[in-house]
């Protein structure tokens, strides 16, 4: 089962079928709509939840802010879907394959490859 935290950027149709399926998915525009992304990936970590969003900017502040990230990022960049049954039909079967290398990890989910890359240890 998937832990998640669902940035307010991921379309309402998959965090509903990523629930059905019965991953655990707290969803950033019920909750707290407009929190600074900085907010959001502190929740996830103090959550351990992996975030899941369409934001660029998560990587800025992993990558070049140095922030911690240890619960693990995926990032969607899947353009060109027609419709969220779509992106849903790509999207979820990766989530799902994927669920045991989510955590540690800085991942983007593009629509014919996914890119997993360790995250960068802290305290060095």
């Amino acid at each position: 089962m998937l832990k998640l935290l669902a940035d307010e950027n991921i379309p309402r149709r998959l965090v509903a079928e990523l629930r059905t399926r019965g991953h655990d998915v707290r969803w950033v525009l019920e909750e707290r709509r407009g929190i600074a992304d900085p907010h959001v990936l502190r929740e996830a970590l103090g959550e351990q939840r992996v975030l899941l969003t369409c934001d660029k900017d998560f990587g800025d502040l992993v990558y070049r802010d140095g922030r911690e990230a240890s619960c693990g990022v995926i990032l969607m960049r899947v353009h060109g879907t027609g419709s969220q049954a779509e992106l849903i039909r790509i999207v979820l079967p990766v989530l799902e394959s994927h669920e045991a290398q989510w955590p540690g990890h800085f991942a983007v989910i593009q629509r014919r490859r996914v890119r997993i890359k360790p995250l960068p240890e802290r305290g060095r």
